[in-house]
């Protein structure tokens, strides 16, 4: 068996779903029906990823991420469902460190190739790689951590992997959909908000330095410094 994937949904049709086409894959498939139940299973299988709908009893969806991101387990990657397509969701979901997010309905298909890109990339993250320098920002793959100048900066996991896929291809201008497929090893139309969203906390949370993240109207994204 491979790893194992908590699927934390009150729908049991979902669920059902997602565990058919992940244990075709070879995955363990784990479930929860509410939050809290998804929170005990999380610090008691340290599942390898975790699918997180939003709208769940006792405790939500948002609130099983906050604590998640807050405990333990902080680095277990999780895509989020939404039932509605709403980018408000979306961002929230985001913001409070979910790895990646779909609408339900889903395609299952399309569930593991996002399980299996988010895996791939995890898997990425622990081969050793040289140091990345541009201007005053410093990257530093094998320990993923990273420096403007002096300073340490607070990276979730798809922002390190944006920014380190920005900074490999310095000075290039990297379209939405290019990202998608570098950075998250997917590329699925009407998904390049994601990249909007990473890439604007990216610019926060580097800024000061000398290295920048430069919009290419039209185009994408590009690192200077």
């Amino acid at each position: 068996m491979k790893e194992t994937i908590l699927v934390v949904d009150d729908e049991a049709n979902i669920v059902e779903l997602a565990r058919l086409y992940l244990t075709q894959e070879g995955y363990r498939v784990e479930s929860a029906g509410d939050g809290q139940t998804a929170l005990d299973k999380v610090a008691a299988l340290k599942p390898t990823l975790m699918v997180l709908d939003l709208m769940l009893p006792v405790v939500d969806g948002w609130e099983v991420c906050r604590r998640v991101r807050a405990g333990d387990q902080r680095g277990v990657p999780i895509i989020m469902l939404t039932a509605r397509d709403d980018d408000v969701d979306k961002i929230v979901g985001l913001e409070l460190g979910a790895d990646d997010y779909m609408t339900k309905p889903f395609n299952p298909r399309e569930l593991v190739a996002r399980i299996k890109a988010i895996l791939r990339r995890a898997e990425r993250a622990g081969v050793p790689a040289q140091t990345i320098r541009v201007g005053d920002l410093t990257i530093d793959p094998a320990r993923r951590e990273v420096h403007v100048g002096e300073r340490i900066v607070d990276l979730r996991a798809k922002e390190f992997e944006c920014l380190r896929t920005l900074a490999e291809n310095r000075g290039i201008v990297l379209s939405r959909e290019k990202l998608l497929e570098l950075a998250w090893g997917y590329d699925f139309a009407g998904q390049t908000r994601t990249v909007d969203v990473h890439v604007a906390h990216l610019r926060k949370k580097i800024a000061g330095g000398s290295a920048h993240i430069e919009t290419v109207a039209g185009v994408g994204y590009k690192l200077v410094g």
